[in-house]
């Protein structure tokens, strides 16, 4: 005697071992026995076998027609057995009954389950809408099927076209074209990014980099709304100072700019004079909304997207030969010893002398010219030696001072990196196919550490400015050096060891940063009105909007991090294939498993792993073949073929954050394609 019986939700038939009123043992096919209980069981038979039974079953079961059984069924409950008999004949064979059976259990569409081996038949309605999902389903399997194909043939779909970025990086796993992409990925047996290029969906790996990043940051374009720049209608005093700005060539947004009076005199005030657009712009203003939506400008090799709008900028920006509103602050130092004995925030109409460029000068204005031991005279320098040499006789100081308070002096061992990309201008986004110049720039160069140390000197006197004055702020925060304690931003004036200051609240660059905008209004609150700035200032203590716009900064401040990065490894890894560089020098950094080591090149800005270097220690420097670089995924690899030296780091030393995040960006791109993910439409 045999039985069949359900169980877990599957149909199982075996011999009968053992009997008893509430269960049975029985014997499988396959040897297995199992207690059954009586409620499970469906059906008892003395042929054919099990293994034949289920087997003919569901032969049987799929030449059973769906929409004929639903006619016959009975309207009111019944069972299985009650159906064979009906759709085949009054003595339906037990094959017949199981068969019967298999094709209600698999089509609940038709039949609603009842009890052991009881149906319903399901109402007409609800009948007819799921045979249109269930149409609909294999149109959407159909349309799968047609442009999978069309991916292995090497044609896009239009579709999957418009959707590639979101296909690839933020993907609904359930649409048509998604799954099309994985289907013709695993037909191919070719990897998501390569089909879609030979499919043409591609049009190079720059317009793929390119088109990502708007995707990510900017889906609905970078251009602005026409908006007309209010004026700063202040009655502002005239500056009685000539200041000088100090920016690269390609800075059309100059924040900053600086003034010495008394030089000679024993006593010296330093003036660090800021653009002033808070004095003109007022939050929830339309400009203010467009710097609130992008935070920050973001910038790029050979390209930039601004934060603001640039006719916003040149009304605002410190232009050479104008009187330009400011928010100036003056430090009062001894000449001699360099104390500090005073401060002052004024808002002030500022005459800027000129805009220098230090791209332009670093190879006139350096340390020896500075420090007199070269005397050439170098006239076309409209600033004098002297007013140069003292801010950087003051930039030195400041630094060392931040230093002993930091606890270790500030790495400067590791050159900047330029990139210049040959092309008649930089209004319009890159090609991809411009020639990249890649150049070096010590780490602090006289301009550069001169203009660095009066942004932290402001940044830091007016963060404890608005503290005392109990004016909230945005503020950078670093609560000690230790591994892993990161820079943090908040509403308190909390020290930062990292630069070595007390506070440090960004206030520098109102025109590139929406953070120091928003410290602008505060500032402008506190120069009009003194020790009542907390009852006029835009943010008051604890205001929610000043940790919503932290929050929205620091999301994209790290996201437009991030493509500058990747920009800057796409030019570099260019640069490799233009100047065909095969070889280059590089020290470990990081090791990797694997045999594998992350190491940095000596004379270009790139991080990338190596094979062969197993049994050195981080900080040792080798000789690296390069493989090919793929532009798509923005690496490339190589092998150790010499040890150069045996100079290592300190064994234990920490990876710094930068550093940590130059080892980020150095492993090939990730996309959000899953070629296990099933291609099987499952009705979404």
């Amino acid at each position: 005697m045999y039985a069949l019986f359900e169980e877990a939700g599957k149909f199982m038939a075996g011999r009968i071992l053992s009997e008893a009123e509430a269960s049975a043992q029985v014997e499988l096919d396959s040897g297995k026995r199992v207690k059954v209980k009586a409620a499970q069981m469906l059906l008892k038979f003395e042929k054919p076998s099990p293994a034949s039974l289920l087997s003919e079953a569901a032969a049987l079961s799929q030449t059973i027609e769906l929409e004929l059984a639903y006619e016959f069924a009975s309207d009111e409950e019944f069972g299985f057995a009650d159906l064979a008999r009906d759709y085949f004949s009054d003595g339906a064979s037990t094959v017949q009954q199981v068969a019967a059976l298999l094709r209600l259990h698999e089509a609940p569409h038709y039949f609603r389950r009842g009890g052991k081996g009881r149906y319903r038949k399901a109402p007409a309605e609800i009948v007819q809408q799921a045979l249109l999902a269930i149409e609909k389903k294999k149109q959407v399997q159909a349309q799968i099927e047609a442009w999978s194909a069309e991916l292995v043939a090497g044609v896009c779909p239009a579709p999957i076209r418009e959707q590639l970025y979101k296909i690839l990086f933020r993907p609904d796993k359930n649409t048509p074209e998604y799954k099309a992409v994985v289907e013709a990925s695993k037909a191919s047996q070719t990897a998501p990014l390569d089909l879609l290029q030979k499919a043409g969906a591609i049009a190079s790996a720059w317009d793929f980099h390119w088109q990502r990043f708007l995707f990510d940051l900017f889906p609905k374009g970078t251009g602005f709304p026409a908006l007309q720049a209010p004026a700063i209608t202040d009655e502002l005093p005239l500056a009685p100072v000539q200041a000088f700005s100090i920016d690269d060539s390609h800075t059309t947004e100059i924040d900053d700019a600086l003034s010495l009076q008394g030089l000679g005199t024993g006593t010296v005030t330093v003036g660090i004079h800021i653009a002033a657009p808070g004095l003109a712009l007022t939050p929830g203003s339309p400009i203010d909304q467009l710097g609130r939506q992008r935070l920050s400008t973001v910038y790029m090799p050979g390209y930039k997207i601004t934060m603001l709008p640039d006719s916003v900028v040149q009304t605002y920006t410190l232009t050479e030969g104008r009187d330009c509103p400011a928010v100036s602050l003056y430090v009062t130092f001894s000449e001699d010893t360099l104390e500090v004995q005073s401060t002052e925030t004024r808002l002030e109409r500022v005459p800027i002398l000129v805009n220098l460029r230090h791209d332009q000068l670093d190879d006139r204005i350096t340390r020896e010219w500075l420090e007199g031991e070269d005397q050439s005279d170098h006239t076309d320098v409209p600033v004098s030696r002297a007013t140069l040499g003292f801010f950087w006789r003051l930039a030195q100081t400041l630094k060392a001072r931040r230093e002993v308070v930091r606890g270790k002096p500030e790495s400067f061992n590791r050159p900047d990196y330029s990139f210049k990309l040959d092309r008649p201008h930089n209004d319009t986004p890159p090609t991809g196919e411009e020639t990249v110049l890649i150049g070096t720039r010590k780490r602090g160069a006289p301009l550069d550490l001169m203009v660095a140390e009066a942004m932290i000197l402001a940044n830091s006197t007016w963060g404890q400015w608005l503290a005392q004055l109990g004016v909230p702020g945005i503020y950078r925060s670093q609560a000690s050096m230790a591994p892993g304690v990161k820079v943090r931003m908040g509403t308190k004036a909390l020290p930062h060891a990292g630069i070595g200051v007390p506070s440090y609240a960004w206030s520098t660059s109102p025109l590139r940063r929406y953070t120091d905008l928003v410290n602008q209004w505060q500032i402008i609150a506190c120069a009009k009105h003194g020790a009542t700035a907390a009852l006029a200032a835009p943010f008051k203590p604890k205001d929610a909007e000043l940790f919503s716009i932290i929050s929205g900064f620091d999301a994209a401040y790290s996201a437009y991090n991030s493509v500058q990065s990747s920009m800057e490894r796409y030019w570099t890894l260019r640069h490799v294939q233009q100047q065909g560089i095969d070889e280059l020098e590089a020290s470990l950094v990081k090791e990797m498993g694997g045999g594998a080591w992350l190491v940095r090149a000596d004379t270009l800005p790139l991080m990338f792993s190596v094979m062969g270097a197993q049994g050195l220690m981080r900080g040792a420097r080798v000789r690296v073949k390069l493989g090919a670089v793929d532009l798509m995924a923005l690496d490339v690899g190589g092998t150790v073929v010499a040890h150069l030296d045996a100079s290592v780091a300190a064994e234990g030393q920490e990876v710094d954050e930068a550093e940590e995040d130059e080892a980020m960006a150095a492993g090939p791109l990730t996309i959000a394609v899953d070629l296990n993910d099933s291609t099987q439409s499952d009705g979404a």
